[in-house]
């Protein structure tokens, strides 16, 4: 709130250079909070994907926070004014990666019951596979 009343007032003074400096920053901000919650449902969306394919079975629950989590990422990385997408497929793709290894360690305490570590789970499924499902559902490319 405190940039836009600075920018408020720098455009009442003329100054626009320092003007854009400020919205080159909140644009930075907003760039941010879009990642950071774009790499929470990941998360999210991962941990379901890994304990539906480590314990071969699904619940009408894990489906529905895949489905929400798809969503949820989906809108979040949607631009809507300037159409198009915060992330790029590429840049989709190592958020993705990058969120695994928390969802792994997540799937540990909630599949089986726990009684696995992050380490076991991960012998259990195909990472990649994972991935790629997460990537296909969120760019709309495959159906659960």
């Amino acid at each position: 709130m405190e940039e836009l009343l600075e920018l408020k007032e720098l455009l009442h003074q003329g100054k626009v250079a320092e003007a854009l400096i400020i919205v080159e920053e909140l644009e930075e901000i907003s760039k941010i909070d879009k990642l950071n919650k774009i790499f929470s449902y990941a998360i999210i969306l991962l941990l379901h994907l890994i304990k539906k394919s480590a314990e071969k079975r699904t619940t009408k629950s894990w489906e529905t926070s895949i489905f929400n989590s798809v969503k949820q990422i989906q809108r979040s990385n949607q631009r809507r004014k300037a159409k198009g997408t915060y992330l790029t497929e590429e840049e989709l793709l190592e958020t993705i990666h990058d969120a695994y290894e928390s969802a792994l360690r997540e799937a540990a305490i909630e599949a089986f019951e726990g009684s696995y570590e992050a380490e076991e789970i991960s012998e259990m499924v195909d990472c990649e596979e994972i991935i790629k499902t997460a990537i296909d559902l969120i760019l709309e490319r495959n159906n659960l």
